[in-house]
């Protein structure tokens, strides 16, 4: 591992009405081999609400999303340092069942990746495996739920058994959600998830994303910061592996207090 860089100050501007926090992060670093790619990010998220991560091109942004459920175990040669809690909950204590934390922490990808499955087996795949139905008929009560819930199941409803490859991009993405919110989650994981979708899509999407803010805990990675600025209400700028800003999103994006994340926001760099 290279030596620790300097002491780093993240700026933070608290919100008029902080709502309670659902994930607490404190000095975490992540190294890829001798590669360093956090130092030192903490943050505290709030419940109910939808928190975005901009930036350029790796600047950890990503990485950090991968921290929450934990993703970077799959990595050979990832290591994570310092520490998250989901609900003051260590996600690195190692009698933590990471499956149950994965049900709990939901992820959305930047691709659209549905499984070789029909509409309502993708839905039903994450309920059967984690018991959550007592019976046939309420596993199509959560299919059908969830799919509400991803604003899919009237486009749908008429073709569940049809394969979910065949649905246009934007479906295809709205049936990843609604597959996460199948196994009842606290917390989607979001990581680009609009990037391969059409403005008209996207649109969906924003709009769903909005919605879901009442339930759930939403983390987004977003290279749009028009996109950042329309669905989130909290912001985290981070840059070379470091949490430069994070305050309210209207905050940051007008009247940031850190000279990178002015520059970046007004596109002098990314």
């Amino acid at each position: 591992m290279s030596s620790s860089p300097a002491p780093f100050q993240t700026i933070r501007t608290p919100d008029a009405s902080p709502r309670p926090t659902k994930i607490h992060a404190d000095g975490v670093k992540v190294i890829y081999g001798t590669k360093q790619a956090l130092h030192g990010v903490s943050i505290d998220i709030g419940e109910k609400s939808v928190t975005a991560f901009i930036g350029p091109s790796g600047c950890g942004k990503s990485t950090f999303l991968r921290c929450i459920n934990r993703m970077n175990d799959t990595i050979v040669g990832a290591r994570v340092e310092g520490k998250i809690t989901l609900d003051g909950e260590d996600i690195y204590n190692t009698d933590l069942d990471v499956v149950e934390l994965r049900a709990r922490v939901g992820m959305v990808f930047q691709k659209p990746n549905p499984f070789p499955k029909s509409i309502f087996d993708n839905v039903a795949y994450g309920p059967r495996i984690h018991g959550l139905a007592k019976s046939k008929a309420d596993l199509e009560e959560i299919v059908v739920t969830s799919l509400q819930k991803a604003s899919l199941y009237n486009e749908v409803k008429d073709r569940l058994q049809e394969p979910g490859t065949g649905l246009s991009g934007g479906q295809q993405q709205r049936l990843c959600i609604a597959r996460a919110i199948a196994v009842s989650p606290e917390v989607i994981l979001m990581d680009e998830p609009c990037s391969a979708l059409d403005p008209i899509a996207t649109a969906k999407v924003e709009e769903l994303i909005d919605e879901l803010r009442t339930n759930y805990t939403i983390v987004i990675v977003t290279h749009s910061m028009q996109q950042a600025a329309r669905v989130s209400q909290r912001t985290a700028f981070f840059h070379l592996g470091h949490l430069v800003e994070e305050g309210p999103t209207d905050h940051i994006f007008t009247n940031p207090l850190e000279q990178r994340t002015q520059d970046y926001i007004t596109g002098r760099f990314g």
